[in-house]
């Protein structure tokens, strides 16, 4: 073979090997792009950190993907074939794991609607904690005795979402029953006192202290105080505690079950 055959062989293989090494730069770099474009966009958003990272590295490799196919076609690998075995074993892959997808899909809704962010205490699929990390097939949970619960992106969103710290005040439920010889008045009074001399109780919604139901052994009280969210449950431990002690000092009974015990006595 002459140096001209050669070389008219190797400069249209050449110029191909450059384009095709040109189409992966370039495209790398729009992949890149592209990547740093969703993350700017997702932390404008406000969305969590922990998903801003997946979701542009997602579209980033997605991206490239493509481009190395581009430039395979460009030197002549035929990227047909190769196209169709991808997509086989995709779908196949797909069918494997359908539950997987599932996590998955659900976890791209989170994203978009954002139920809950990091940090959130929710309550999802019947267990309650604090949100750690919400990943590309699961949410991680903290429990409040601080145990790390992993629930399955598909149960999350396929059941009831309670966010308790979804906004800024809550209410504080609490029951109190007193006796029937007790004063009601005294009673009520006690208990405005209580909740009033605690600062963390806002004014506005003013707390509601009213007779709930008579009982079968007591008058039971509503008292429902509302609080800045995180003052929840140091609240509702503190007016528990500083109610039975005000009770205690005024008198004022709170009843509890009992059971009288007859005892009959029958001759021999």
């Amino acid at each position: 073979m002459s140096l001209e055959e050669i070389t008219a062989r190797i400069i249209p293989y050449g110029v191909k090997l450059i384009a095709a090494i040109l189409i992966f730069i370039v495209g790398r770099w729009v992949a890149r792009k592209v990547g740093n474009g969703c993350k700017r966009v997702m932390t404008a958003r406000q969305v969590d950190p922990a998903l801003v990272n997946f979701a542009s590295n997602l579209a980033y490799y997605a991206l490239l993907t493509f481009v190395i196919i581009a430039a395979l076609g460009q030197i002549g690998i035929q990227t047909a074939s190769f196209v169709a075995v991808v997509g086989a074993a995709g779908l196949a892959i797909g069918l494997a794991m359908q539950g997987s997808l599932s996590n998955f899909a659900a976890g791209v809704l989170i994203i978009i609607f954002r139920p809950f962010r990091i940090g959130d205490f929710v309550e999802v699929a019947g267990t309650s904690g604090v949100v750690e990390s919400i990943m590309i097939f699961t949410t991680e949970l903290k429990t409040g005795d601080n145990k790390k619960v992993i629930v399955p992106n598909s149960a999350v969103l396929g059941g009831i979402i309670t966010n308790y710290s979804a906004k800024d005040t809550r209410r504080v439920d609490l029951v109190f029953g007193i006796g029937y010889e007790d004063d009601i008045d005294k009673a009520k009074r006690v208990l405005n006192e209580v909740v009033n001399s605690d600062d963390r109780v806002l004014q506005d919604p003013a707390p509601t202290i009213a007779v709930h139901q008579l009982a079968d052994s007591s008058v039971n009280f509503v008292v429902r105080p509302w609080v800045n969210t995180p003052d929840y449950w140091g609240v509702y431990f503190d007016l528990t505690e500083n109610v039975k002690k005000r009770f205690d000092q005024e008198g004022i009974s709170i009843p509890f079950p009992q059971r009288d015990v007859h005892v009959h006595q029958v001759d021999g």
